[in-house]
């Protein structure tokens, strides 16, 4: 793997590698190229002059360097045993694609904090647009300028999900206007806003286990309410209470 030049001998490099792999299989122009702000020198300088020597041009239009990820405080690393895992997150009883918003929620340019309790927050979020789309999944959509314009600011993905929650509570649109500017930005987001999302049904256990639960806090009886609350979570159920009642959803 050495080869004699009119400068020295030479070898393969880390930067070598990835122009080679980036010609071979993305072509001689690639639209967008991601990785770490850490890689953007000198490892993406020097790709990105060998990869240019080579076709004349530049080969890359769009580079994007995103922050370093930390979670729950501390950066996410291998050697910190503090990677967190994709089916972590589905064994917790969320959604995959929850990881997907909470990361939305974030500019790619900052440092981003990853929590339970974002990604739980974010799974909550995508339940309840995907009730709000349901009804209307397979309307035609149309091209919708306000989505265009916040996402071609430097993808700017925060003030997108920014004004889809503020699109969520506008009393001014109708449902079906809503849903289809959920279902345009979705085209960005990705977040498959128009699934249909099919409900297991309460077995009669459990859904007496939830009667008298209700029962125990409108008797203001706490203990029994907590006691009935951990049967409850044994069976996969998702228990929030409110002030005037409590709530539900399988894990």
């Amino acid at each position: 793997m050495i080869w004699d030049s009119p400068w020295g001998s030479g070898f393969p490099g880390w930067h070598i590698e990835c122009s080679a792999m980036s010609l071979e299989y993305l072509g001689k122009r690639i639209d967008v190229h991601v990785g770490g702000i850490d890689l953007r020198f000198p490892h993406h300088e020097n790709e990105r002059a060998q990869s240019d020597a080579i076709t004349g041009t530049d080969t890359v239009l769009l580079w994007s360097h995103g922050e370093h990820l930390l979670f729950e405080g501390r950066k996410m690393s291998k050697s910190a045993n503090n990677v967190l895992l994709l089916s972590e997150v589905i064994e917790g009883g969320y959604d995959p694609l929850s990881i997907r918003l909470a990361f939305l929620e974030n500019r790619y340019r900052m440092q981003m904090d990853l929590t339970w309790s974002a990604i739980s927050a974010a799974h909550t979020t995508l339940k309840r647009w995907r009730a709000l789309v349901n009804p209307y999944r397979n309307i035609s959509v149309a091209n919708n300028a306000e989505v265009l314009e916040t996402i071609n600011k430097d993808l700017d993905t925060p003030r997108l999900i920014s004004l889809l929650r503020s699109a969520e509570k506008d009393m001014s649109r109708t449902s079906e206007e809503k849903a289809a500017l959920f279902l345009y930005a979705d085209k960005v987001l990705g977040l498959d806003l128009g699934r249909q999302e099919i409900i297991k049904p309460l077995p009669n256990d459990v859904a007496e286990t939830l009667k008298q639960r209700e029962i125990a806090r409108r008797e203001k009886n706490w203990e029994e309410s907590d006691r009935l609350r951990k049967i409850l979570e044994s069976n996969g159920l998702i228990i929030k209470d409110t002030a005037a009642t409590q709530e539900w959803e399988w894990r």
